[in-house]
């Protein structure tokens, strides 16, 4: 992740962004740029814009000042290449739903006009719910599955839509520390298949998984994931606001 011109087209470009919401400054004046495949890991306090980056870069929200650009286009145009994996999903468990259906809603995109799913569609969800350890729970009830479990199979249905680029938002939050485990194994192996994006707040954790760092608190700085894990050492942190007040 870098701050500046770089030589190979970024996938994720934001130039001078800025967004407010009730004329509050949630980002200020943020420039980066993501390369190809690149791995990133974004930590920041509670309410510092990590959340409203992803929105951004999702195009769920509109900068107030400023240009975003994913894959070279808007990100409304580049949604087919994203998938997004929430920190909370807002699901009813007595919903009578299996692992593998809800994996297969990852799907529902790319549904021709007859609005079936073909049998290519299956065997992706397949393959998606292989690579996260769940393929035994294909066609269990998905309000059975564990807290730990249920979050590999939401990253499954992320993955089943074969994106470019994965969104994640503190994938590992309320999971135990197994669980916690397996789902690091997993975005390891995804390591170079993709761009990812990972907010999270687990910092040691990140450190082993990603090949950068963005710090979010109004404004955007990146570090090496060593550098930043000596920045946190010493007791520092982001740059305050302009007024001086942490956010």
């Amino acid at each position: 992740m870098t701050q500046s011109n770089t030589t190979t087209e970024p996938i994720v470009k934001l130039e001078n962004v800025s967004f407010a919401y009730r004329q509050e400054d949630i980002l200020k004046d943020v420039s980066l740029h993501v390369a190809p495949g690149e791995f990133v890991g974004i930590i920041g306090p509670n309410g510092g814009g990590k959340t409203t980056l992803l929105k951004l870069i999702l195009g769920f929200i509109k900068p107030s000042i400023g240009k975003v650009q994913v894959f070279g286009a808007s990100p409304q145009s580049a949604l087919a290449q994203i998938a997004y994996v929430p920190q909370n999903l807002r699901f009813d468990r007595q919903f009578p739903i299996s692992v593998m259906e809800l994996v297969l809603s990852g799907r529902l995109s790319k549904l021709p006009w007859h609005g079936f799913f073909h049998p290519k569609d299956k065997e992706a969800a397949a393959l998606a719910l292989k690579k996260v350890g769940l393929l035994s729970f294909a066609d269990a009830s998905f309000g059975t599955l564990s807290g730990g479990q249920a979050q590999r199979a939401l990253i499954a249905r992320a993955l089943v839509s074969e994106p470019n680029l994965l969104l994640l938002d503190e994938p590992t939050a309320s999971v135990d520390a197994q669980a916690q485990a397996e789902i690091h194994q997993i975005l390891q192996s995804l390591r170079g298949s993709m761009t990812i994006l990972m907010v999270t707040h687990d910092l040691n954790a990140a450190v082993n998984l990603v090949q950068s760092m963005l710090c979010v608190q109004r404004t955007v700085f990146s570090l090496p994931p060593q550098k930043m894990c000596e920045h946190f050492a010493m007791g520092l942190y982001p740059p305050q606001s302009t007024d001086g007040k942490k956010r």
